[in-house]
């Protein structure tokens, strides 16, 4: 027991602190158990728990930012509406709700700041999610579709991305900013946007700085594309959702930008044919990224005698987003399901519809929650970093771009047409 100090001054020994020192302890109780594991408790688990744990791990880390995306691409419908009809009064709301997820993360990540235990769920949005709902919506689409849009985009492809490649990369020289900067815009600009700069990267030697900065202008450009795009491309195309499909997939940078400016398409008018083809005509282009990265590796080095050994040669999941191929395999499965009475011999008709919907609806879901994440991933005061020059040199290519796929849209579009594709 603790010893009663009677000298206090008010003569009240009750008001000893040193008699209440023992309240907080129960003993011969034990102490309640420490949710912490121990180094030997984790040193005796199977493989099998190792494995489980660490999956149990993932969902703890990335639960929050995953659910913040989540919250938002749900708020951002309510929100179009009762901005759109309760407050404008329009019978119709003229606010897509993926530009209003967008714009809550980036109002979140500005004005509150964005808490690290957040990061690791929202890079799982932009990573993951993005890829999941990106080749779902190959289930809206037959392989034949597909391949009909895709023999119309090649042309329109190669137009673009000789254009960026080449015009991009005087425009660089002109303003006189640093060659490889220049180069990973150009690639950014040309191909699939921040997949295509991060692949390139180390194949003509560029710093993290230079990777960022590329990244920087291709983001804040395709944004600014997503946003206004669809409805360009609808004035510009007179409403053809075909057109401006094309449109969107050869003028906006990257994939999840096209994916996001096909979407609002799609909100704001009513044209799935949109996203379809703005999708199709996007992944075209991530396939040049096989021959084209090599390309400017080999263009890159030309006249350095130590070129060859410093060319490095990308992995293959750099040079072709796996996603791709997640596309491609669900336009199989749409078309094999369509074959016959019953889709693979088991489903019914009805059954097999609900079911290319129902996928359909889980593909948007996935790229609002990506596009909100995107919205939280956009930073202002680092992209106040970038400077003048490389911002200059982003704007020169993405209106660039943008004409050049303008003009092919508007001669091959209907050329194609004309001969039956």
């Amino acid at each position: 027991m603790p010893q009663v100090v009677v000298g206090t001054r008010s003569g009240d020994p009750y008001k000893n602190p040193e008699l209440f020192r023992f309240v907080g302890s129960m003993e011969g109780v034990p102490e309640w158990a420490d949710p912490a594991e121990t180094q030997d408790e984790r040193a005796a688990r199977r493989p099998w728990q190792r494995r489980a744990n660490h999956v149990f791990e993932l969902i703890g880390t990335t639960m929050p930012g995953v659910v913040l995306a989540a919250a938002l691409a749900l708020l951002s419908g309510w929100a179009a509406e009762a901005i759109g009809v309760d407050v404008l009064g329009f019978e119709r709301t003229p606010l897509s709700p993926i530009l209003v997820a967008i714009l809550l993360g980036v109002l979140v990540r500005n004005s509150l700041g964005l808490p690290a235990v957040y990061e690791a769920g929202l890079q799982l949005c932009l990573k993951r999610i993005l890829r999941v709902g990106v080749a779902l919506l190959g289930i809206r689409l037959s392989l034949g579709a597909a391949g009909a849009i895709g023999l119309v985009a090649v042309p329109i492809v190669i137009g673009c991305i000789t254009a960026a490649l080449l015009l991009v990369s005087w425009i660089n020289r002109a303003l006189g900013l640093p060659r490889r900067l220049g180069t990973l815009i150009a690639v950014g600009t040309a191909i699939c946007g921040n997949t295509a700069i991060v692949a390139t990267a180390p194949v003509i030697g560029a710093k993290d700085d230079e990777v960022s900065y590329a990244v920087g202008c291709i983001t804040v450009f395709g944004l600014i594309a997503l946003m206004g795009y669809p409805f360009l491309s609808h004035w510009l195309f007179a409403g053809d959702p075909t057109l401006a499909g094309l449109f969107l997939g050869t003028a906006i940078h990257d994939t999840a930008q096209v994916a996001g400016a096909g979407l609002v398409y799609v909100q704001q008018f009513g044209a799935p044919a949109a996203l379809d083809t703005a999708t199709v005509t996007k992944l075209v282009r991530n396939l040049f990224m096989l021959g084209v990265i090599p390309l400017v590796a080999v263009m890159y080095h030309r006249g350095d005698p130590e070129g060859p050994r410093r060319l490095i040669r990308p992995r293959f999941s750099q040079a072709v987003p796996l996603f791709v191929f997640g596309f491609v395999a669900m336009t199989a499965v749409r078309s094999v399901g369509d074959l016959g009475d019953s889709a693979f011999g088991v489903l019914s008709h009805e059954t097999w519809k609900a079911g290319i919907s129902g996928t359909g609806r889980l593909a948007s879901l996935c790229l609002i929650v990506a596009m909100a994440s995107v919205g939280l991933g956009t930073s202002f005061s680092r992209l106040r970093t970038l400077g003048l020059k490389p911002l200059a040199v982003g704007l020169c290519a993405a209106l660039l771009v943008g004409g050049v796929s303008f003009a092919l849209v508007s001669v091959v579009g209907p050329l194609s047409r004309s001969m039956g594709f």
